[in-house]
């Protein structure tokens, strides 16, 4: 029982522990990151686009900086300035933020689409940030049209 009682204590100490990490200045705590809205556009070519909202309810900001899909040779991260797209190696996501890929905005580039996703299947890619644990999200495909009312 006193083994129990010690493995327990030490999963606790070390769970409380985890939230306590070191800040990067910015804030008092760890951002807390969560992912909406996601899509991708059925691909005409093989290439395709990918559209998402990641929002950061923690005090600390945090950047995208990667992403990956074995559904592509390679996802890079775009922006868009003055109507102009370039790669860029990372995104800000601010503290109380939000950070939004959209259709003529930011966006996910896959490149080398290994088959063309079907509107109606998904398209899993991780997400690898500065500071916060990678995220695996699910985007389903959509028609080539497809425009969302809400989100973005």
């Amino acid at each position: 029982m006193r083994r129990l009682t010690a493995a327990a204590l030490a999963v606790a100490g070390t769970l409380a522990l985890a939230g306590c990490g070191g800040s990067d200045g910015s804030g008092s705590g760890a951002a807390e990151l969560s992912v909406g809205s996601a899509y991708m556009p059925q691909p005409v070519s093989d290439m395709a686009a990918g559209f998402l909202t990641i929002t950061n309810d923690g005090d600390t900001a945090d950047r995208l900086t990667g992403v990956s899909s074995d559904a592509a040779g390679q996802v890079t991260v775009h922006e868009t300035v003055d109507g102009s797209m370039r790669e860029v190696e990372a995104l800000d996501i601010p503290a109380h933020g939000s950070l939004v890929l959209a259709s003529g905005g930011n966006h996910l580039m896959f490149e080398q689409l290994k088959q063309k996703p079907k509107q109606g299947q998904t398209v899993s890619v991780e997400l690898r940030f500065a500071h916060s644990d990678p995220v695996t999200v699910e985007l389903p495909v959509k028609s080539a049209t497809y425009v969302p009312k809400t989100g973005h």
